[in-house]
């Protein structure tokens, strides 16, 4: 079994029965972890509105917007795979990137050297306190797994905990199969 390491690049996965609806069968790939603290973003929420609904000066761009976490929810972010066109991003994984210049971006996305299969986009974000993750990973709050390149950009959100969690293997891909509510058994 892998063990529950926290850094960036890294999954979270909510434990099947999770109270809190924020991170109910959520993904979050972690994104920032120090001493002040851990932040990540919601792989698997969408919410129904598209990009240009939230920013009225965005080009036309056909993407749905993901709700990051509940931390600053009047805020956007995105991750992106095009961290060698987009100045100032932040590399999370091999390949994957936080931010950038907004500028730019729009302008990437208006020439179509961005598309919607490079990037996603996310209302607020998750975070934790200094030791705060720790504390919940020891109380099995969550299970950690490495990232995929293609769990972000070509597995359907819905299907996503599933998935991942089955590639965990062992007692995890039995973990995956259990009803979403406990009312069902």
């Amino acid at each position: 079994m892998e063990k529950n390491t926290i850094k960036k690049g890294q999954l979270l996965l909510s434990e099947p029965f999770m109270a809190d609806s924020n991170f109910k069968r959520a993904v979050i790939l972690l994104c920032e972890h120090h001493s002040e603290g851990t932040v990540g973003f919601i792989l698997n929420k969408t919410i129904n509105m598209k990009i240009n609904e939230l920013l009225a000066d965005f080009p036309e761009f056909d993407v749905p917007v993901y709700y990051g976490g509940p931390v600053d929810t009047d805020t956007i972010h995105f991750i992106h795979n095009v961290g060698d066109l987009l100045e100032d991003s932040f590399e999370i994984a091999n390949g994957l990137y936080w931010g950038g210049d907004f500028e730019k971006l729009k302008f990437l996305i208006d020439s179509k050297l961005v598309e919607p299969h490079n990037i996603r986009f996310f209302v607020g974000y998750s975070g934790w306190s200094p030791g705060q993750l720790k504390e919940e990973l020891f109380y099995k709050s969550w299970f950690t797994a490495k990232y995929d390149k293609n769990y972000l950009f070509k597995t359907k959100a819905d299907a996503l905990w599933n998935q991942i969690m089955s590639n965990k293997g062992d007692t995890f891909s039995i973990i995956a199969r259990m009803p979403d509510s406990h009312n069902w058994n």
